[in-house]
């Protein structure tokens, strides 16, 4: 691509680099010149415009940024993305429904590194999007782009982004309730949200006394194929109430403890071929916390072992809540 001023009289075809007034209408940069542009630029007293200029093998920026997108999302429906029609270089990709976005990192990665002028930018792997939500946006930066560039992105990034849906419908929570502990109303409301967030009908709620024994025969009865414990008393070592209680109904405790705070009371196991996630205290506010972050991957049926828990922890400082009953910071006397 060639780009740099021209005079008005030889610009007809090409691309206006700078938006420039004439007479009393403004040419928007980007714009493809005509005939009746230059005759407008050449009566308003311009004698020259930056321009720039597609040589052979180039791509018009739209073209290019159509074409990477459908590299990277060849099938939309099947990703799960709806796909815009490109404009000044710029193809957006937008969840259709709930779900959690999943990532090619290193694909991506290498198509970022293919020309300067590619770009994709996402947000995190396993972020959780709800319906409409921004999951990727593709520019070319530049007017024009050569040809043999954008087939090598194409190439490098097929099939890179697509949303992960829910694969379950229906959860459960069991709640165990202390003397003088913290409402229940509000944290069920929480919780609540957040699997409506997913498109997961909460089914069943119990209320029961904490302990280990109560909690068992509520976790083998409550309706859901996922399982929430919500306990009165923060969970504070694998051998406390909650996973205890998972033991007990026939169950197994796979991991106690995650890096990422707030949330790092968060237990998760499994009971009667159902997964249950012990919620850490912080669950009780509607405020981004680990929970989440384990609760969308197991609805949408992504894989969560100890060691994707454990691979957390970085970008696991999420943001300070005030209603936290011991902030990281103590406050100057």
């Amino acid at each position: 691509m060639k780009f740099g001023p021209v005079p008005v009289s030889r610009a007809q075809g090409t691309i206006l680099a700078h938006s420039v007034k004439a007479g009393d209408r403004k040419l928007r940069k980007g714009v493809l010149l005509t005939g009746e542009h230059i005759a407008m630029l050449a009566q308003a007293g311009l004698s020259e415009v930056t321009v720039a200029q597609l040589e052979p093998g180039d791509r018009h920026e739209d073209d290019a940024a159509q074409l990477l997108a459908s590299a990277l999302v060849p099938d939309p429906s099947e990703a799960n993305l709806r796909v815009t029609e490109a404009f000044t270089g710029r193809v957006n990709l937008l969840a259709e429904g709930p779900g959690v976005v999943v990532l090619d990192v290193g694909a991506l990665e290498q198509f970022n590194r293919v020309n300067p002028m590619i770009t994709v930018a996402t947000v995190p792997q396993y972020q959780q999007m709800g319906a409409g939500g921004m999951v990727a946006t593709i520019k070319v930066i530049s007017y024009a782009i050569p040809g043999e560039d954008v087939l090598q992105a194409a190439k490098v990034a097929q099939a890179a982004i697509r949303l992960v849906t829910p694969v379950v419908r229906t959860a459960g929570l069991v709640v165990t309730d202390i003397p003088g502990g913290p409402p229940n109303e509000k944290g069920i409301a929480a919780i609540r949200g957040r699997v409506e967030a997913l498109g997961v009908n909460l089914a069943d709620v119990k209320i029961v006394e904490h302990k280990a024994d109560v909690l068992a025969d509520a976790l083998a009865s409550v309706d859901g194929e996922v399982v929430m414990i919500l306990t009165g008393s923060a969970t504070s070592d694998e051998q406390d109430v909650a996973p205890q209680a998972v033991r007990i109904a026939g169950g197994k405790v796979d991991r106690f403890g995650m890096p990422v705070d707030p949330g790092n009371l968060l237990f998760l196991g499994s009971s009667q071929g159902r997964s249950v996630i012990g919620l850490p205290g912080c669950a009780r506010s509607p405020a981004l916390n680990g929970a989440d972050w384990v609760l969308s991957r197991v609805v949408c049926g992504i894989e969560t072992s100890g060691d994707d828990i454990s691979a957390m922890g970085v970008g696991g400082l999420l943001k300070e809540i005030p209603s936290r009953p011991q902030p990281r910071a103590k406050k100057r006397m």
